[in-house]
């Protein structure tokens, strides 16, 4: 508006105007003094290993989880990349998406409380073991949901085993009441588990695991998370195909 001066830019650190000696850093944000850029900086690095470590936490619980379980080719890690693969199909936001990849990652880390005598038995599980199984969910939830910086990941993990018609557990939620990070994740987990090598048979092809989650959707899956798997199968396919995997003879 005529007659009236633009306001000045402030500082991205304390937030005073900027004069004409501001600093501006690569991303354009602008500061007010040398004292100010410095702290910027190091507060960025500060978050950088704090990330880092978070990180090197989680992944490192996986990978205890997928040792105990006697997984081969990284289960969990794989699973949580596929899983990222549809979920920037949605959005572009990086606490989000890093939410969406932990909660992937750690879905089944409940079944560190679950006996080696149930977890590990090669035969079915009987009724009072499923029981058991069947809460891993809850107590994968009960261990995540108190860190602070895994509280949507955890959510996740409580919801991995529901179904988009409400026939799964733990509280039989339904549709859009279930995390939407967990509706993708199921899509992705069916495919890992119908692809991959297992003790009493091999993986299956992807034409075939794709025919099984279009069939399912409305039902078992998310409509709008098969859209995205359909719309991104080939880059999940080129995945599928170059995952790590057992030669037939390793496999026990």
């Amino acid at each position: 508006m005529s007659g009236q001066g633009q306001e000045k830019a402030r500082c991205g650190w304390c937030g005073n105007p900027v004069g004409e000696t501001a600093i501006e850093d690569a991303d354009g944000t602008v500061f007010c003094c040398e004292g100010c850029y410095l702290g910027r900086l190091s507060h960025r690095d500060v978050l950088r290993e704090r990330d880092e470590a978070h990180l090197a936490l989680v992944e490192s619980l996986a990978a205890a989880l997928d040792a105990r379980e006697h997984e081969t080719g990284q289960h969990s890690k794989r699973v949580a990349c596929h899983t990222q693969v549809l979920a920037r199909h949605f959005t572009d936001d990086a606490d989000l998406l890093q939410q969406v990849y932990w909660g992937a990652l750690l879905h089944d880390i409940g079944k560190i409380a679950i006996p080696d005598a149930i977890l590990l038995k090669q035969g079915p599980l009987n009724d009072a073991e499923w029981e058991v199984m069947r809460t891993h969910p809850q107590r994968g939830y009960e261990i995540l949901a108190k860190v602070p910086f895994l509280e949507q990941a955890a959510e996740i993990v409580l919801c991995h085993e529901e179904r988009f018609d409400g026939g799964g557990y733990p509280r039989g939620l339904a549709g859009e009441a279930i995390p939407w990070g967990a509706r993708l994740f199921a899509v992705i987990d069916t495919l890992d588990a119908m692809t991959s090598d297992r003790p009493y048979r091999q993986g299956l092809p992807f034409e075939v695991a794709r025919a099984e989650i279009i069939a399912q959707s409305g039902s078992q899956f998310d409509p709008q998370a098969v859209e995205a798997f359909v719309s991104e199968q080939d880059v999940l396919r080129d995945m599928v195909e170059a995952k790590c995997t057992v030669p037939r003879q390793a496999v026990v």
